[in-house]
């Protein structure tokens, strides 16, 4: 008898449609907000802030030793950097007093609270310090850390 495994995604919704087979209740996000979502990541891709170019020509083609997306969907939100493989999202903006800021913390606890490490820079420091920016997201990628449900799984191999 075989242990059936769950892969844990922070894949786009059609990823882990196929994998759960209804994904949108997965992140209780209705088919037509999803495709929303999914139409408006696409245009966010196509139109980055001057802060969002600068990061992705040092995030992408693994510079920074592991792959990272552009503006990806994750449940009812778009983060604009995600690296899937070690659960954790680069956010540029919402760093100030604004209702932006208020939206920013709040998207921000829901990617925590299923496991997503977030980081979240002010575009002016993107801009500035690009260096400083790269190392933060550098040293936070070399860190451990328990990917959701990995306790879940060593609790049931030993039992």
């Amino acid at each position: 008898m075989t242990a059936e495994r769950k892969k844990l995604s922070l894949g786009n919704v059609s990823d882990r449609e196929r994998a759960t087979g209804d994904a949108e209740k997965a992140w209780k996000v209705s088919p037509a907000r999803a495709e929303q979502l999914k139409l408006r990541a696409r245009d966010m891709r196509r139109n980055p802030t001057e802060a969002q170019k600068l990061l992705w020509e040092r995030l992408k083609d693994k510079q920074c030793g592991f792959t990272f997306n552009r503006e990806v969907v994750m449940g009812s939100a778009i983060v604009d950097f995600a690296c899937k493989t070690r659960w954790i999202v680069v956010e540029t903006g919402g760093t100030g007093e604004d209702a932006e800021a208020t939206l920013a913390v709040l998207s921000d606890r829901k990617l925590t609270d299923v496991g997503v490490r977030v980081m979240r820079f002010a575009e002016t420091d993107i801009i500035e310090d690009t260096e400083k920016v790269v190392k933060a997201i550098k040293d936070e990628l070399q860190k451990p850390f328990d990917r959701p449900g990995s306790n879940e799984r060593k609790h049931a191999r030993n039992h």
